[in-house]
């Protein structure tokens, strides 16, 4: 026996040791407690930095889609300006031949109403006037790519190419359905018609129709080697 009375305990008896006190499980608890902590903050300010990233870079992707927005817009005004100058030039041939068209109206105008004209005008100058008035109105086609052709008299009809205004009869077999004057020319583009010219078609005159039967002689009458006698 120990000196206060209780049986020695030997470290070979396989006896269990005595428990530790609560307070050190409740110490490790908090320690482990503290270790955490800051793992918990470094995870939050990582959010918090990708957050801020994720932002910076949508703030970036704005700012370079107004960009583009703004690079289209220019073109686009750009564009409609080259037009706009195209369109002009296309049509500098057409105001040139008005006022060319203007100008010989003008003059013509003024020639006629001149106090001094004792002549009657001259059919010769008009005609060669009026000509000439078609022939700057074509030139200022063809500088838009727009062709004039023309139709002669006497040419095969084409559906394609002519619009019949008239039909003209005809005795001749061989100037059935051709053309036989011609009411206006006829415009093309790039080899597309755009304007059929006005001609006079020419119909074969249908034969005159055969002399009826003659009328039977009178019961009174009555033919003898081809000369008529009457019986009574």
């Amino acid at each position: 026996m120990s000196r206060d009375g209780e049986p020695p305990v030997s470290e070979d008896s396989g006896a269990e040791p005595e428990p530790e006190p609560a307070g050190d499980a409740v110490q490790d608890a908090g320690d482990a407690g503290s270790a955490a902590a800051p793992a918990g903050a470094a995870l939050r300010a990582e959010v918090r930095d990708a957050l801020a990233g994720l932002a910076a870079r949508l703030d970036r992707e704005h700012e370079r889609a107004a960009h583009r927005e703004a690079v289209i817009d220019r073109l686009h005004e750009e564009n409609q300006r080259l037009r706009r100058g195209e369109l002009q030039a296309m049509l500098e041939p057409v105001r040139a031949a008005l006022y060319r068209l203007h100008d010989q109206a003008r003059r013509e105008a003024d020639r006629l109403r001149a106090p001094g004209l004792s002549e009657a005008p001259d059919p010769r100058r008009t005609a060669v006037l009026l000509a000439a008035v078609a022939d700057d109105v074509a030139d200022a086609l063809a500088r838009l790519g727009v062709e004039r052709f023309t139709v002669e008299p006497g040419a095969p009809y084409d559906a394609s190419r002519h619009r019949p205004v008239a039909v003209t009869p005809v005795d001749d077999p061989v100037a059935d359905g051709t053309v036989t004057a011609v009411q206006s020319d006829g415009f093309e583009q790039s080899g597309k018609v755009l304007r059929k010219a006005a001609v006079s078609v020419g119909r074969l005159a249908e034969p005159a129709s055969a002399a009826g039967p003659a009328e039977p002689a009178s019961a009174g009458e009555a033919s003898h080697n081809g000369q008529t006698t009457n019986s009574g």
